[in-house]
């Protein structure tokens, strides 16, 4: 979107939320000429993005760890004048580790790597290469995820590749998951080609016609950790643009604008609602006698996640910590979804001579084990990380964060949602909403959306 003027008449547009997609579509629209205001309950930008920078040298990311770059998020990097600080991740980071039968075996990242890989039995093998010719079928209905993963490639795939990728993204069940909704590349791609394998290759020739690198994107972050992204955006924003410690209870549309109950002088010409579903369901909506609701949204399941961020002298480590970390599949019964490797992956994690690990716990899997003290979580973690990784000592520094609610689940009811945000904007014209409760939970997804609700609102 260009710069235009815009005329002196037109109210702002409210945006409720300060996150990565109430950021991005405060971005778009102040390039489209148009003023906003964005309002936010918390003392500083960024939503979930939260980077801490503690004594001694050690950099905490109590959310998101990185961000992969695809081409419009090289872009905005770009345009924020980030590209100084940005950080690519290790060349290490290309192995992940998964957990089977006790022992941590690479993930294969190439065919020639599956073929020669321990992960997998040669019946599976075989069964991947018979993908590959698997004609187009009508799909007419949504199916859970593990149900759609296992028609293409069997029970072990879907065992130890897509179920612990899917807690590590999702800390999620794929049993539970829309296959439509929660990965809609893959249901694209089955309905164009028949076979996931051709469509990744169909994909690849695509990105190679556009000129853009092979392979998945890029992972970076930057030298303070990912929240200098949003930190940016909103440095970006006119003056007076962010209202931070502002909670918005109550939106109410009128002739003349919309009127926020903490702003009743104000008058807004749209709003847009880049909030999560338990701030959205507690929203008041509408005139008086009149009130539409989205309180069904907060029945959207989203499983609490602890994420232990512990440091550790490098010696007392026996592991190389050579990759991006390990994920445990749920049939290995292990009581981590997964270990990040921080210090590995980006440089400035830890003080010289220490290595940095984020352990994630609970999610779908163990949500009881996430609501925990951390002084019951923490021999179990230190239990653990002695068998995977051989720790010999406890940490030297150890950070909790705990989420009662973290990731949204596009579950198989996931559509009945959808309705009630939909209905919600035909009743209230000039109401937009986004964001991960409906546009995909990764970050390129939160900025796109804010991309989309931006465009809503200057054509509404």
């Amino acid at each position: 979107m260009g710069q235009n003027s815009e005329p002196s008449n037109r109210l702002p547009i409210a945006i409720l939320g300060a996150g990565i997609t109430g950021l991005s579509a405060a971005r778009h629209l102040v390039r489209a000429g148009r003023r906003v205001t964005v309002f936010d309950p918390a003392p500083v930008p960024g939503g979930v993005i939260r980077s801490e920078r503690h004594e001694a040298g050690w950099l905490v990311e109590s959310g998101p760890n990185s961000l992969q770059e695809t081409p419009a998020v090289a872009a905005l990097v770009s345009e924020l004048g980030l590209g100084p600080r940005r950080q690519p991740s290790a060349p290490a980071a290309k192995n992940r580790y998964i957990l089977r039968d006790g022992l941590l075996l690479r993930l294969p990242t190439s065919p020639a790597a599956f073929l020669r890989s321990g992960l997998f039995s040669t019946r599976t093998k075989l069964r991947v290469l018979h993908e590959f010719f698997r004609p187009k079928r009508p799909r007419l209905q949504d199916l859970p995820l593990a149900d759609f993963f296992r028609e293409h490639f069997g029970p072990e795939l879907l065992a130890y590749a897509l179920d612990p990728f899917v807690s590590g993204i999702y800390a999620g069940d794929p049993a539970q998951l829309s296959a439509r909704h929660a990965f809609p590349s893959l249901w694209k791609g089955e309905q164009k080609h028949g076979s996931l394998l051709r469509a990744q290759l169909a994909e690849a020739r695509a990105k190679r016609v556009r000129g853009e690198p092979a392979g998945p994107p890029p992972i970076i972050s930057f030298m303070d950790g990912l929240a200098e992204l949003p930190q940016a955006l909103a440095a970006s924003l006119p003056s007076g643009s962010l209202r931070l410690n502002t909670v918005v209870k109550q939106l109410t549309p009128g002739p003349n604008g919309w009127i926020l109950d903490n702003a009743p002088a104000e008058r807004f010409d749209r709003v847009i609602l880049a909030l999560p579903a338990p701030a959205l369901a507690r929203l008041g909506l509408g005139p008086p006698g009149a009130r539409t609701s989205l309180a069904s949204l907060d029945l959207l399941e989203h499983p609490p996640v602890t994420a232990l961020f512990l440091g550790y002298r490098r010696t007392d480590i026996a592991h190389p910590l050579n990759g991006f970390g390990l994920l445990c599949p749920s049939v290995e019964k292990s009581p981590l979804l997964g270990v990040l490797f921080n210090s590995t992956l980006f440089s400035g994690r830890a003080p010289a001579g220490h290595v940095a690990l984020t352990v994630m716990l609970g999610g779908v899997r163990q949500p009881d084990l996430a609501r925990q003290t951390l002084e019951y979580q923490l021999p179990i973690v230190e239990k653990a990380l002695a068998t995977l990784l051989g720790t010999r000592r406890p940490p030297v520094f150890v950070h909790r964060t705990h989420w009662p609610r973290a990731i949204p689940q596009y579950e198989m009811t996931h559509d009945s949602y959808l309705e009630v945000i939909a209905a919600a904007e035909k009743r209230l014209p000039g109401l937009h909403i986004g964001g991960p409760v409906r546009d995909g939970i990764g970050l390129p997804a939160c900025l796109a959306a804010g991309e989309r609700l931006a465009g809503a609102a200057l054509v509404a």
